[in-house]
């Protein structure tokens, strides 16, 4: 899946399973935009997307994570998760 859809999915799925509108997010964002973003027409600012994390009161990092599992489908999430451990370890 190209990953701007897997992310607009990510961000879909995420804000209805919090019971959320694309109304509920006019603090940091209009509908129009919060429905480009889910369609996969745009991608979001590093900004924009802590943003309207915590309007869903949820990490930017498991947005990210949900889009990449969605864009790689051949890797879980489990994986993907082993493999930036280990990453940010050897940064240490």
């Amino acid at each position: 899946m190209e990953l701007r859809k897997a992310f607009g999915q990510a961000l879909k799925q995420t804000r209805t399973s919090h019971g959320l509108t694309q109304e509920d997010f006019s603090e940091v964002s209009s509908r129009t935009y919060l429905s480009t973003l889910e369609r996969g027409l745009k991608s979001p600012t590093l900004d924009k997307l802590d943003e309207i994390a915590a309007v869903m009161d949820v990490h930017p990092v498991s947005l990210l994570l949900y889009t990449y599992a969605l864009h790689c489908s051949d890797q879980s999430i489990d994986q993907i998760l082993c493999r930036v451990r280990k990453e940010l370890s050897e940064l240490s």
